[in-house]
Protein backbone atom coordinates (compact mmCIF):
# COMPACT_ATOMS: atom_id res chain seq x y z
CA UNK A 1 0.00 0.00 0.00
CA UNK A 2 1.11 3.57 -0.60
CA UNK A 3 0.82 6.28 1.71
CA UNK A 4 0.40 10.02 0.07
CA UNK A 5 1.44 12.62 3.13
CA UNK A 6 -0.92 15.49 2.39
CA UNK A 7 -1.66 18.72 4.36
CA UNK A 8 -2.28 22.56 3.59
CA UNK A 9 0.72 23.81 5.49
CA UNK A 10 3.66 24.99 3.65
CA UNK A 11 6.83 27.38 4.76
CA UNK A 12 6.73 28.15 0.59
CA UNK A 13 3.76 27.73 -1.04
CA UNK A 14 0.62 27.56 2.05
CA UNK A 15 -2.11 24.96 -0.21
CA UNK A 16 -0.17 23.77 -2.57
CA UNK A 17 -1.30 20.24 -2.35
CA UNK A 18 -4.68 21.64 -4.34
CA UNK A 19 -3.85 24.17 -6.26
CA UNK A 20 -4.27 24.06 -9.73
CA UNK A 21 -2.76 21.44 -12.27
CA UNK A 22 -4.54 21.36 -16.02
CA UNK A 23 -7.64 21.05 -14.72
CA UNK A 24 -6.99 18.67 -11.64
CA UNK A 25 -5.65 19.52 -7.51
CA UNK A 26 -2.18 18.37 -7.36
CA UNK A 27 -3.00 15.99 -4.78
CA UNK A 28 -5.66 14.40 -7.36
CA UNK A 29 -2.56 14.59 -10.07
CA UNK A 30 -0.26 12.73 -7.36
CA UNK A 31 -2.79 10.01 -6.85
CA UNK A 32 -3.64 8.96 -10.83
CA UNK A 33 -0.51 8.95 -11.86
CA UNK A 34 0.33 6.86 -9.18
CA UNK A 35 -2.48 4.81 -9.83
CA UNK A 36 -1.04 3.59 -12.90
CA UNK A 37 1.41 1.37 -10.49
CA UNK A 38 1.24 -2.37 -11.29
CA UNK A 39 2.55 -3.08 -7.36
CA UNK A 40 0.51 -0.90 -5.76
CA UNK A 41 -2.49 -2.21 -4.59
CA UNK A 42 -3.96 0.59 -2.51
CA UNK A 43 -3.65 4.09 -2.31
CA UNK A 44 -4.27 6.38 1.44
CA UNK A 45 -3.89 9.81 2.08
CA UNK A 46 -2.50 10.79 5.28
CA UNK A 47 -3.25 13.82 6.13
CA UNK A 48 -3.98 16.09 9.47
CA UNK A 49 -7.02 16.63 12.15
CA UNK A 50 -6.66 20.10 11.83
CA UNK A 51 -9.18 22.07 10.82
CA UNK A 52 -7.37 23.74 7.92
CA UNK A 53 -6.85 20.07 6.36
CA UNK A 54 -10.93 19.90 5.89
CA UNK A 55 -10.53 20.86 2.29
CA UNK A 56 -8.14 17.73 1.86
CA UNK A 57 -10.62 15.53 3.01
CA UNK A 58 -13.43 16.79 1.04
CA UNK A 59 -11.14 16.51 -2.26
CA UNK A 60 -10.87 12.75 -1.10
CA UNK A 61 -14.40 12.12 -0.52
CA UNK A 62 -15.50 13.66 -3.68
CA UNK A 63 -12.58 11.57 -5.82
CA UNK A 64 -13.41 8.37 -3.50
CA UNK A 65 -9.61 8.89 -2.60
CA UNK A 66 -9.09 6.79 0.75
CA UNK A 67 -7.82 8.96 3.93
CA UNK A 68 -6.66 9.06 7.27
CA UNK A 69 -6.01 11.76 9.87
CA UNK A 70 -3.70 12.04 12.08
CA UNK A 71 -0.66 14.28 13.81
CA UNK A 72 0.20 17.51 11.90
CA UNK A 73 4.21 18.19 12.54
CA UNK A 74 4.30 14.11 13.61
CA UNK A 75 4.20 12.90 10.25
CA UNK A 76 5.87 9.62 11.07
CA UNK A 77 3.13 9.28 13.90
CA UNK A 78 0.88 9.92 11.10
CA UNK A 79 2.14 7.61 8.48
CA UNK A 80 2.58 4.82 10.92
CA UNK A 81 -1.24 5.29 12.29
CA UNK A 82 -2.27 5.16 8.57
CA UNK A 83 -0.62 2.10 8.23
CA UNK A 84 -1.99 0.45 11.42
CA UNK A 85 -5.51 1.00 10.29
CA UNK A 86 -5.21 -0.33 7.12
CA UNK A 87 -3.37 -3.50 8.14
CA UNK A 88 -0.20 -2.94 5.74
CA UNK A 89 2.74 -5.06 5.84
CA UNK A 90 4.80 -3.22 3.23
CA UNK A 91 4.36 0.79 3.45
CA UNK A 92 5.40 2.95 0.16
CA UNK A 93 5.77 6.30 1.14
CA UNK A 94 4.97 9.37 -1.46
CA UNK A 95 4.25 13.10 -1.04
CA UNK A 96 1.44 15.48 -1.85
CA UNK A 97 3.92 17.33 -4.06
CA UNK A 98 5.46 15.39 -6.29
CA UNK A 99 3.19 15.04 -9.56
CA UNK A 100 5.37 14.06 -11.95
CA UNK A 101 5.69 10.95 -9.37
CA UNK A 102 6.40 7.91 -12.44
CA UNK A 103 4.59 4.38 -11.76
CA UNK A 104 7.53 2.77 -13.07
CA UNK A 105 10.11 4.38 -10.88
CA UNK A 106 7.72 3.43 -8.18
CA UNK A 107 7.35 -0.19 -9.48
CA UNK A 108 11.29 -0.26 -9.86
CA UNK A 109 11.67 0.91 -6.51
CA UNK A 110 9.10 -1.42 -4.93
CA UNK A 111 10.81 -4.50 -7.20
CA UNK A 112 14.30 -4.17 -5.99
CA UNK A 113 12.78 -4.01 -2.44
CA UNK A 114 11.05 -7.38 -2.76
CA UNK A 115 13.59 -9.08 -4.71
CA UNK A 116 16.92 -7.48 -2.48
CA UNK A 117 19.34 -10.70 -0.86
CA UNK A 118 19.46 -10.05 1.68
CA UNK A 119 15.88 -8.66 2.31
CA UNK A 120 15.59 -4.88 2.88
CA UNK A 121 14.02 -3.31 5.86
CA UNK A 122 13.86 -0.14 3.59
CA UNK A 123 14.45 1.30 -0.12
CA UNK A 124 14.73 4.26 -1.57
CA UNK A 125 15.86 6.05 -4.78
CA UNK A 126 17.34 8.96 -3.20
CA UNK A 127 19.04 9.66 -0.02
CA UNK A 128 20.54 13.07 1.35
CA UNK A 129 24.17 12.38 0.20
CA UNK A 130 23.01 11.05 -2.96
CA UNK A 131 20.43 11.17 -5.76
CA UNK A 132 20.30 9.65 -9.80
CA UNK A 133 16.58 10.41 -10.24
CA UNK A 134 15.11 13.93 -10.46
CA UNK A 135 13.79 15.55 -6.92
CA UNK A 136 10.20 14.90 -7.24
CA UNK A 137 10.24 10.78 -8.40
CA UNK A 138 11.15 10.44 -4.74
CA UNK A 139 9.52 6.86 -4.02
CA UNK A 140 10.48 5.03 -0.30
CA UNK A 141 10.00 1.46 0.84
CA UNK A 142 9.72 -0.20 3.94
CA UNK A 143 8.37 -3.09 6.17
CA UNK A 144 6.05 -2.43 8.71
CA UNK A 145 8.34 -3.65 10.90
CA UNK A 146 11.19 -0.82 10.36
CA UNK A 147 8.50 1.89 10.11
CA UNK A 148 7.28 0.42 14.02
CA UNK A 149 10.94 0.53 15.37
CA UNK A 150 11.46 4.14 13.89
CA UNK A 151 8.10 5.69 15.41
CA UNK A 152 8.71 3.84 18.84
CA UNK A 153 12.43 5.09 18.73
CA UNK A 154 12.99 8.31 16.46
CA UNK A 155 13.30 11.30 18.93
CA UNK A 156 14.71 13.93 16.90
CA UNK A 157 12.37 16.61 15.00
CA UNK A 158 13.72 16.23 11.60
CA UNK A 159 12.92 12.23 11.75
CA UNK A 160 9.54 12.63 12.99
CA UNK A 161 8.63 15.05 10.36
CA UNK A 162 10.51 13.72 7.84
CA UNK A 163 9.00 9.82 8.70
CA UNK A 164 12.10 8.10 7.05
CA UNK A 165 15.82 9.75 8.27
CA UNK A 166 15.45 7.40 11.43
CA UNK A 167 16.00 4.08 9.22
CA UNK A 168 18.70 5.34 7.08
CA UNK A 169 20.52 7.06 9.70
CA UNK A 170 20.96 3.64 11.44
CA UNK A 171 22.75 1.61 8.44
CA UNK A 172 24.31 -0.71 10.68
CA UNK A 173 21.28 -1.49 12.25
CA UNK A 174 18.68 -1.39 9.14
CA UNK A 175 19.44 -3.21 5.97
CA UNK A 176 19.17 -0.11 3.46
CA UNK A 177 19.15 -0.93 -0.59
CA UNK A 178 19.69 2.31 -2.41
CA UNK A 179 17.95 2.42 -6.37
CA UNK A 180 20.15 4.36 -8.49
CA UNK A 181 19.23 5.34 -12.20
CA UNK A 182 22.10 4.72 -14.65
CA UNK A 183 22.38 8.05 -15.75
CA UNK A 184 22.21 11.24 -13.23
CA UNK A 185 19.63 13.08 -13.05
CA UNK A 186 19.72 13.96 -9.47
CA UNK A 187 20.12 17.97 -10.39
CA UNK A 188 16.73 18.33 -12.06
CA UNK A 189 14.37 19.81 -9.64
CA UNK A 190 10.71 18.11 -10.49
CA UNK A 191 8.90 18.83 -7.15
CA UNK A 192 6.41 21.58 -5.88
CA UNK A 193 7.20 24.28 -2.93
CA UNK A 194 7.73 27.13 -4.54
CA UNK A 195 5.79 29.23 -7.13
CA UNK A 196 8.27 28.69 -9.74
CA UNK A 197 7.89 25.17 -9.19
CA UNK A 198 4.60 25.53 -9.81
CA UNK A 199 4.84 26.95 -12.97
CA UNK A 200 7.69 24.47 -14.08
CA UNK A 201 4.67 21.67 -13.67
CA UNK A 202 1.82 22.89 -15.58
CA UNK A 203 4.35 24.42 -17.97
CA UNK A 204 5.09 20.07 -18.52
CA UNK A 205 1.33 19.42 -18.46
CA UNK A 206 0.77 21.97 -20.62
CA UNK A 207 2.98 20.27 -23.07
CA UNK A 208 1.63 16.88 -22.69
CA UNK A 209 -1.85 18.72 -23.63
CA UNK A 210 -3.13 17.86 -19.35
CA UNK A 211 -3.10 14.23 -19.95
CA UNK A 212 -1.11 12.36 -16.90
CA UNK A 213 0.21 9.21 -18.86
CA UNK A 214 3.41 10.31 -20.29
CA UNK A 215 6.57 8.81 -18.15
CA UNK A 216 9.38 10.52 -16.62
CA UNK A 217 11.58 9.60 -19.52
CA UNK A 218 9.34 11.39 -21.94
CA UNK A 219 9.83 14.72 -19.47
CA UNK A 220 13.57 14.10 -20.18
CA UNK A 221 13.20 14.50 -23.79
CA UNK A 222 10.93 17.19 -23.58
CA UNK A 223 13.53 18.73 -21.30
CA UNK A 224 16.19 18.09 -23.96
CA UNK A 225 13.90 19.64 -26.70
CA UNK A 226 13.15 22.71 -25.09
CA UNK A 227 16.12 23.54 -22.11
CA UNK A 228 14.39 26.63 -21.46
CA UNK A 229 11.53 25.24 -19.58
CA UNK A 230 14.32 23.82 -16.63
CA UNK A 231 15.06 27.21 -16.12
CA UNK A 232 11.78 28.00 -14.69
CA UNK A 233 12.78 26.83 -11.26
CA UNK A 234 16.85 25.58 -11.66
CA UNK A 235 16.75 28.73 -9.21
CA UNK A 236 15.03 26.93 -5.84
CA UNK A 237 17.10 25.79 -3.10
CA UNK A 238 16.14 22.05 -2.55
CA UNK A 239 15.46 21.85 1.22
CA UNK A 240 17.20 19.50 3.24
CA UNK A 241 16.30 17.07 5.19
CA UNK A 242 17.16 18.35 8.50
CA UNK A 243 14.70 20.89 7.85
CA UNK A 244 11.69 21.23 9.94
CA UNK A 245 8.42 23.27 10.21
Amino acid sequence: MAIVQARMASTRLPGKVLTDIAGQPMLARVIMRARRSKRIDRIVVATSTESKDDPIVALCEQMEFEYSRGSALDVLDRCFQAAREFEVHTVVRLTADCPLIDPDVIDQTIEAFFTAQPPADFAANRFPWERTFPIGLDVEVCTMDALESAWREADEQHQREHVMPFLYENPNRFRILHVRNDEDYGHMRWTVDTVDDLAFVREIYKRFHSRDDFNWREILELLENEPELAQINAHVQHKSHLDVG
